[in-house]
């Protein structure tokens, strides 16, 4: 008898599908209690709650200044790389954004998105799947796409021609495919948000809030990929809020989703905040409040219905899409413990609401704001006259903050170590006025690219900042400057560490407590992705996105 060598390939590839085959199951009481694994990262912001907070403190604000990179993996991609992986059990997944396609058989102009599993220490692939983009399908702001959900042994995805599919997470093998919108139609519903398991679900929402969309969030059943509820963000008839719209124009005004929602288990609400109206500018064609565009909803997970709703911008014509995360912390507020929600919004103010109820508990500017005075006692805000684009009577002076946001849909972060808020953010940034005329952005820079570039911004006319808040109050305990603007997420950890980045294409560390910068590295690219930390043997990792590459960095050993 004749007996088969093994190859040197061989082995190896079996060695790698025994590494990935020694994984536990995700399942959702993992999802829930994910501080009981705090050496994984499961979910696009940490935990269900959104608070992008890492349990780890081996790094910590005594030796983070002995960070060294410990590997780099260069995507395939030259699009912003807006991606936070996931990690679970030393296997990091992440996805590659759309890039130009090599697969025979497929049309000139496609490109395929790419889920890549590697070695979440060393940066190793263990494999891939190329699922195929159509050239037609895009975003607004770039063919991107935010990150992945995983629930059993499977990972989920949402795609920018409106695919959610599903992929087994040991060996990158397709396990099925469902349309979410079904032809024919001829509006664009790109998904670019990264996922959400609750329960036995997986929630998504449709972007594509610019042009003439009707958005929507959407549960399906994990294991077939069936539909199981639709909440459409826009009212029908015969449906409280329709009345918020004018004629017709709810059939196309607008309210993506493009940011990841929280769950709360207590009372068994989803929470999601609801892009623009469309048109983003001109009001005249959708006279109303326009609900529920520039609010946040809270579902109930098992069904899809609304149980409450806070509107952040009424009628909004400034384009103040609220898609920003919703976290959810239990705080004291005016002297008694509440259930919170905190949200930073693109309209430049920052809010506290009960999570359970969506009672407006307090709010107030985080970065300079002119187009609002104040709150009513509902918590609906006072309109400073004539802050609207000119084309809408504006009065042709400057609206603070600019049309892209005091913050936008790049991650905040919530210690419950240290009680405060994180929140990255755009100051002195202003629209329209100065030469700008109507909507037309004077200061800022368009949604973020990869390569680094000049600014030669003033402070006065626009730039980047973390700032620490304390949710109880609202007040302002410290702020980090940067020289440009930012369109990085922020990261904090129980080692009292703030990670975050900017245009500039630096990577930096601050102390938690009062916003020391403790380390910084220069990494060639833009930062365009939320910062997250894992552990490997012992040993803590933090990752994030730059440019084009993920970089991972450790302690020197």
């Amino acid at each position: 008898m004749k007996r088969r060598l093994l190859t040197a390939r061989g082995a190896l590839a079996l060695m790698l599908f025994a590494t990935i085959s020694v994984q536990a199951q995700v399942t959702f009481d993992r999802l829930l209690h994910t501080e009981k694994e705090p050496h994984n990262w499961l979910t696009y912001s940490g935990n269900i709650q959104g608070q992008r907070y890492s349990l780890l403190s081996q790094i910590n604000t005594g030796n983070v200044k002995n960070l060294e990179l410990q590997w780099i993996w260069q995507a395939p991609s030259l699009e912003k790389y807006e991606t936070t992986s996931i990690v679970n059990d030393g296997i990091l997944y992440t996805i590659q954004a759309p890039a130009p396609n090599n697969i025979t058989g497929t049309q000139a102009g496609d490109s395929n998105t790419q889920i890549v599993a590697l070695d979440a220490a060393t940066g190793r692939p263990f494999w891939r799947y190329r699922y195929v983009i159509p050239q037609a399908s895009r975003a607004c702001c770039g063919r991107v796409n935010r990150g992945l959900a995983i629930l059993g042994d499977t990972l989920y995805m949402g795609t920018l021609n409106s695919h959610l599919i599903a992929v087994n997470a040991k060996n990158g093998t397709l396990l099925w495919d469902t349309t979410v919108i079904v032809p024919p139609t001829q509006a664009t519903y790109p998904i670019t948000v990264a996922p959400l398991i609750v329960k036995d679900k997986v929630i998504i929402g449709a972007a594509g809030g610019d042009g003439a969309i009707r958005g929507f969030l959407a549960a399906y059943d994990a294991r077939t990929g069936k539909e199981v509820w639709r909440f459409y963000n826009i009212p029908g008839p015969d449906e409280p809020g329709h009345e918020t719209w004018s004629g017709e124009s709810w059939k196309v005004g607008g309210a993506g989703i493009w940011t990841t929602g929280t769950y709360d288990p207590e009372t068994n609400l989803t929470l999601w905040g609801v892009g623009n109206p469309a048109p983003d500018t001109d009001g005249t064609v959708r006279l109303g409040d326009n609900l529920y565009t520039d609010s946040v909803v809270a579902l109930d997970a098992d069904t899809g219905k609304l149980k409450w709703y806070y509107q952040f911008t009424p009628h909004d014509e400034m384009d103040y899409d609220s898609t920003q995360v919703p976290v959810l912390a239990d705080i004291e507020v005016k002297g008694r413990m509440r259930k919170t929600m905190l949200l930073a919004n693109r309209n430049g103010l920052m809010y506290v609401l009960d999570r359970t109820t969506g009672e407006f508990l307090q709010g107030k500017p985080f970065v300079n704001v002119n187009w609002m005075s104040g709150f009513d006692p509902k918590g609906r805000p006072l309109r400073v006259p004539g802050k609207v684009p000119r084309g809408s009577g504006g009065d042709g002076t400057p609206i603070m903050p600019t049309v892209l946001g005091g913050t936008n849909w790049y991650s905040p972060s919530f210690s419950p170590k240290t009680g405060l808020f994180y929140v990255p953010a755009w100051e002195n940034s202003k629209s329209g006025g100065g030469g700008g005329g109507g909507q037309g952005a004077t200061n800022t820079t368009p949604m973020a690219g990869t390569a680094l570039a000049p600014n030669t911004k003033t402070e006065e006319e626009g730039f980047g900042v973390v700032r620490a808040f304390d949710p109880r109050t609202l007040d302002k305990k410290w702020e980090f400057k940067m020289n440009d603007i930012t369109w990085a997420g922020v990261l904090s950890t129980a080692g009292d560490v703030v990670f975050s980045g900017g245009r500039e294409g630096y990577f930096f560390a601050l102390d938690a407590r009062d916003g020391k910068l403790l380390w910084k590295i220069a990494l060639g690219g833009q930062v365009n992705s939320g910062p997250m930390s894992y552990s490997v043997n012992g040993k803590q990792y933090i990752s994030v996105a730059v440019g084009t590459s993920l970089f991972s960095f450790a302690l020197r050993q």
